[in-house]
């Protein structure tokens, strides 16, 4: 690029809420600082885009509208970083990076602390799905060697590339002749049978990423039907007291515990429990009135003002063994199964749970599935491992069949008040060692794509898993991961989203074979397939 000024423009996109906002700042300052000092020695000057505000007590972007006003201000051909350290609402910058010209690098903070990494893989998945070009960098300390080349790199040409390898297209392998017909003859019958995605108002969080278009979705043999918070909220109110009141009972008889406390505002109480009951029954009753085979409550915006968080209903959801329920007229619904969740309306997950749940199943498998944030991770040597381990977190959506004794490892806390101030609780426990199947649906190029690869959970000691959870969310499950042949920087630069989807397998042979059948299947709906690291192709 020809740049006669050494200067980069910076603007951080923030949360909407405004609490969310003034909690994390100082950690975007603190990150903002050594990122600065990084830039200043590459002989750059820093001018950052939009100023702290002394009355909200930030100075991050916390609105589409603020956002596109800022952008007035940003010469369309400058250098530009999106920095970030907090989850972030991408809709705040989305309109204006779309038209900006220049060279864009978005750089996040390696930390668990506020989920900084989750929101720049959300702008960078979204940036990808607009088709805007943009480069991407991470670091801990901003003076390692990986970050100050590839700072040094972007800053002198305006593009940085990163290493690739891992990534083998589907159409340029012959997988086996039975497991491509297995998942071929799969997708055929999903397509003939066709599906209903049950849609609780679209778009949560401003995460662009995350919407499908209808006629991409249609191509796979998914319909969406557009449903409103606003009629669950009313569903749940018609709820009887006493069948919320048996739904927490079978919970606690399975072993599930509450720590439950008596302050509305900081503590999880029953009566939030109780109200997440209510809206279990809800979902499953509205589900069943317009014949939804998967549904994702956003929650986020609308519900948050009204009643307790999603979270708990969403595990439930996800898991075939839950708590019974039953229409007005005493009709049992999707009896022996679960019915696919995907968390905060993430529609590319959405086709990933409902797929997966379904070909598991047809596999012979338990078809449990969830999504979770790539939230943070570092290498770790000990009981026998000595790998990269991710931290896979989410709030809501991860089943019990994922804990090693079901509903008695399940746990609920009070979500943090910050993001969720009528309280609520998780469904919490640490995901069980074993062999997995991981994947991510994204739209590149105004087409579907998908990468998938195999990798394991594993068990770490109680003591290390406390320390990640306290660098990371303590009130939210967690799996201890490591990808099979994926490095940490490699996952970083290739993956399109803030969200990974998790399934087990009974072995890691399985795995393989699995991940070849679900590759295919995939496929055969039209999406564009990649295997990621070392995934076995051949039996």
């Amino acid at each position: 690029m020809i740049q006669t000024e050494k200067q980069v423009y910076l603007v951080c996109s923030g949360d909407l809420r405004l609490s969310a906002n003034q909690s994390c700042w100082a950690a975007q300052e603190e990150m903002e600082a050594l990122l600065t000092k990084a830039i200043a020695q590459e002989g750059w000057t820093v001018k950052r885009a939009h100023e702290y505000n002394p009355e909200k007590k930030h100075g991050f972007i916390d609105s589409q509208r603020m956002g596109i006003e800022v952008f007035k201000n940003v010469p369309v051909d400058a250098p530009l970083i999106v920095a970030e350290s907090v989850w972030q609402y991408t809709h705040h910058v989305l309109a204006g990076l779309t038209t900006h010209t220049g060279p864009i690098l978005t750089v996040a903070n390696w930390s668990g602390q506020w989920p900084g990494l989750v929101g720049m893989l959300n702008i960078n998945g979204s940036l990808t799905k607009a088709n805007v070009l943009y480069s991407t960098l991470w670091s801990e300390t901003f003076t390692d060697s990986f970050f100050k080349e590839g700072l040094k790199k972007w800053l002198s040409t305006g593009n940085l590339k990163h290493d690739q390898s891992h990534v083998k297209d589907y159409s340029l392998i012959k997988i086996p002749i039975n497991d491509q017909k297995t998942g071929a003859d799969f997708a055929a019958e999903f397509k003939a049978n066709k599906a209903i995605m049950g849609v609780f108002d679209e778009g949560c969080m401003g995460m662009y990423n995350a919407i499908v278009p209808d006629n991409l979705l249609h191509a796979t043999g998914i319909f969406k039907e557009r449903l409103s918070q606003s009629s669950l909220y009313a569903r749940m109110l018609q709820v009887k007291d006493e069948e919320a009141e048996k739904v927490l009972q079978w919970l606690l008889q399975k072993g599930m515990t509450f720590n439950w406390g008596t302050d509305e505002a900081t503590q999880l109480t029953r009566q939030q429990t109780l109200e997440q009951c209510k809206m279990y029954i809800a979902a499953m009753r509205m589900a069943d009135d317009f014949g939804c085979d998967t549904i994702g409550i956003q929650y986020q915006q609308g519900l948050k003002d009204l009643t307790a968080a999603s979270d708990l209903v969403e595990g439930l959801l996800n898991n075939t063994e839950r708590p019974p329920v039953y229409s007005e007229s005493g009709k049992e619904l999707y009896p022996g199964k679960a019915l696919p969740h995907f968390n905060e309306v993430d529609e590319c997950a959405g086709i990933d749970a409902l797929l997966t749940y379904q070909l598991w199943n047809k596999l012979g498998l338990s078809g449990e599935n969830t999504l979770h944030d790539i939230r943070w991770g570092e290498h770790y040597t000990g009981e026998g491992i000595d790998d990269f381990v991710w931290v896979f977190l989410i709030s809501g959506a991860v089943p019990a069949a994922h804990f090693a004794n079901g509903y008695k490892d399940a746990s609920s806390d009070r979500q943090p008040a910050m993001y969720f101030k009528l309280g609520g609780g998780t469904l919490k426990g640490v995901s069980k060692p074993g062999s997995l199947v991981w994947s991510r649906v994204y739209i590149m190029n105004d087409k579907l794509h998908c990468d998938l690869g195999v990798g394991k959970a594993v068990e770490l000691s109680e003591a290390e898993t406390k320390r990640r959870w306290e660098l990371t969310t303590p009130q939210w499950p967690i799996m201890h991961a490591v990808l099979n042949g994926v490095s940490r920087d490699q996952l970083m630069a290739r993956h399109q989203a803030n969200h990974i989807h998790v399934v087990y397998t009974d072995s890691e042979e399985q795995a393989h074979r699995a991940c070849r059948i679900k590759a295919a299947a995939m496929a055969g709906l039209g999406i564009d397939v990649h295997f990621c690291g070392d995934v076995d192709v051949k039996e």
